[in-house]
């Protein structure tokens, strides 16, 4: 085997060596060919600033404080970026040239006065009609008519079932009736912000927060007969977190009005992720409902039970399923 005493300038044993190292690096990193990528790669790390014992010096590792606590497949997903659509010099003509709609001043002022939220209009009111905002805003001469057309209502209903509204018993049921159905559906005149009155607090809190075995009590808009049963109530937080005393109040106000489970089920989670803004909001009610335990199917032990999981809650499984074993609704 040849023997050479001297190499040239640009080659070196320390070079040639480095250069071996650097394909065998390259194969094992998946580069079978061990090409200039991983040479480079290597002397760069062969030119990096030796460590205390004259090793390669470690990068320095980040401060995990600021992170969350919970597992980092909890960590909300980043949304993908839409692609924009190029548009041609013809349609950016259209674009400039299209009129302007006679009602941008209508729209502009709805804007400032309505939340793009569904649940919560722009005074807090939750899924107000025409008939919300009357009761709200009547004076004592219109309650009182209101009740009245209450009682006649419910006078006739007596009489048409086949009772005497005169006799002893009957005489006050009216206005007792009347008066428990404004208190059943009181919800329609609460508002959502007056609820939390301002109970939000930022504590850098961002582990999950449950509430569980709420009584709920509401009226089904079917039949109106009442249902009831629990609800439970769990978030993360995004930093802030509210009063806990507020979860059940606003449980208690969209159930105190003509309702369905399901719809009952999501408003109060559309209504905590709009007042709160935390990473997810998951809620869960079980209830019992006498419009099938009294009539229809008759089935006294049965009971429904409905979910809405938003944010985190909905695309992380494990954390739905950490939620779902607390408030044991998945035991087995």
């Amino acid at each position: 085997m040849a023997r050479f005493d001297s190499l040239s300038g640009s080659e070196s044993p320390d070079s040639a060596s480095a250069v071996v190292t650097g394909a065998k690096r390259g194969r094992k990193r998946g580069n079978p060919n061990g090409n200039h990528r991983s040479l480079v790669r290597d002397s760069n790390d062969a030119n990096a600033a030796p460590g205390a014992n004259g090793a390669p010096a470690i990068g320095e590792r980040r401060s995990s404080v600021s992170k969350p606590a919970r597992d980092f497949r909890d960590m909300p997903e980043p949304s993908p970026k839409k692609k924009k659509k190029k548009r041609t010099g013809a349609a950016q003509a259209l674009i400039k040239e299209a009129p302007t709609p006679d009602n941008d001043d209508a729209a502009a002022a709805g804007a400032s006065t309505r939340s793009p939220s569904p649940v919560i209009d722009f005074d807090g009111l939750s899924r107000p009609v025409v008939g919300t905002r009357e009761r709200l805003e009547e004076d004592d001469v219109q309650k009182e008519a209101r009740l009245a057309r209450m009682e006649g209502a419910v006078r006739t209903l007596l009489e048409c079932v086949g009772e005497d509204p005169d006799r002893e018993g009957l005489l006050a049921t009216p206005e007792r009736y009347a008066k428990a159905m404004l208190y059943f559906t009181k919800g329609y005149q609460e508002n959502v912000r007056d609820i939390v009155n301002g109970a939000i607090f930022q504590e850098g809190h961002n582990e999950m927060v449950i509430v569980k075995d709420i009584e709920v009590f509401s009226m089904c808009e079917h039949h109106l007969v009442p249902f009831n049963g629990k609800m439970h109530i769990g978030y993360i937080p995004a930093n802030a977190v509210i009063g806990i005393s507020k979860l059940p109040r606003i449980a208690e106000m969209f159930a105190r009005r003509l309702q369905i489970q399901e719809r009952l089920t999501k408003e109060v989670a559309n209504a905590i992720m709009e007042v709160l803004k935390p990473q997810g909001v998951a809620v869960v009610m079980e209830s019992s409902h006498l419009c099938m335990v009294m009539r229809g199917v008759q089935k006294t032990s049965s009971s429904t039970i409905t979910s809405c999981v938003l944010g985190c809650f909905e695309s992380k499984e494990k954390t739905r399923n950490e939620f779902l074993s607390l408030i044991g609704v998945n035991r087995r």
